[in-house]
């Protein structure tokens, strides 16, 4: 299967630069597996389509504030360092601009020497491994010096950084929002579990690896990036009574659902733990444990697009995207979100 199998044209004025006022007032498309069929909604109709004894799984990771501006000891040339993954004991693994300054051994500095870094090594994909030197909490420091790091494609500024973080966010350490999560309010949340919807959650860190475009035009060549996740014993119990009792579970977002198929047996059945997943979803898997999913509306030829058109099916999903465009939804993470029934 070809990359190009999943492009589709785009007009620029679709990608949405904000989030909407109400976070629930975002459309949704939503696709029936069935028959193909798309009816256009509202996001707080998604109320009409979930069941009592059903359940939904929830990403609960929250962004960091990854982006750091600073410069080498010694030098005065603005350097960008993005924080992408966590490897423990002070180093992360981090994306640089201009990678030309920040060879192995550079001595990097930011706000002042509050924080300083080494670059250990250049990875083969470009990527360095930076250990960061500092005194007190990492996370506090971060949040002193770093900056929320939205997609290129979002031009305008965030005046409230909290409308990029979900509002079930918990265990900071992503490098981006799991954002189908993003259109979901504290009174949708309870309207919900009021209906008998049982709420699960579990976290995987969102690297950038996941929405790198593919360069490769064999898709299966792609090769993604680990990320790394956890499932505690009252989610794994959650979701497991919810499938013997023959109740839906609903992914939110392709994040939720990659952990959800990492960790699910070929029965469905999940159990607490955690670890790396480097798992690629594309047409032709066989999903395990999701019944239906929400999500929202991705770049071309990327391997969320994969994703989706894995759970429903390429044609079905090229022509709710084209639907999609045609009613002029807004498009990517501060977008309109789809379900697939």
């Amino acid at each position: 299967m070809k990359k190009s199998d999943f492009y589709f044209d785009l007009p620029e004025r679709l990608i949405a630069q904000h989030p909407l006022v109400q976070r629930d007032a975002s459309r949704l498309l939503v696709l029936d597996r069935k028959d193909g069929s798309v009816t256009h909604r509202h996001f707080h109709d998604l109320l009409e389509y979930v069941q009592p004894g059903d359940c939904m799984v929830f990403n609960n990771s929250r962004v960091i504030p990854a982006r750091l501006m600073g410069h080498a000891v010694g030098h005065t040339t603005p350097i960008e360092v993005l924080l992408l993954t966590d490897k423990g004991n002070g180093v992360w693994e981090c994306l640089t601009r201009p990678g030309r300054k920040t060879r192995e051994g550079v001595e990097l500095t930011f706000g002042d020497g509050l924080l300083t870094a080494t670059v250990e090594s250049v990875q083969p994909d470009g990527n360095r491994l930076i250990r960061f030197h500092y005194n007190g909490i990492f996370l506090e420091i971060l949040e002193k010096l770093g900056t929320m790091p939205l997609p290129p494609y979002i031009k305008e500024k965030l005046d409230d950084p909290e409308r990029y973080q979900t509002v079930y966010s918990k265990t900071p350490g992503s490098a981006a929002a799991p954002t189908a999560g993003l259109h979901f309010t504290k009174e949708l949340l309870a309207a919900l579990e009021a209906k008998g919807v049982k709420l699960a959650f579990v976290t995987l860190h969102v690297g950038l690896g996941t929405f790198r475009p593919v360069k490769e035009d064999e898709i299966t060549d792609h090769i993604m990036h680990s990320e790394f996740y956890m499932m505690d014993e009252q989610t794994a119990q959650i979701i497991n009574q919810t499938r013997a009792s023959g109740g839906k579970v609903w992914g939110v977002g392709t994040t939720a659902c990659r952990t959800m198929e990492t960790i699910a047996d070929e029965g469905g059945c999940v159990r607490a733990q955690s670890g790396w997943t480097d798992i690629f979803i594309y047409p032709g898997y066989r999903f395990k444990s999701i019944d239906h999913m929400i999500t929202n509306f991705h770049l071309p030829e990327s391997t969320l697009m994969m994703l989706i058109s894995a759970f429903a099916s390429r044609e079905m999903i090229m022509n709710a995207y084209h639907q999609a465009i045609e009613e002029e939804y807004r498009f990517f993470s501060f977008g309109d979100s789809m379900t697939i029934l």
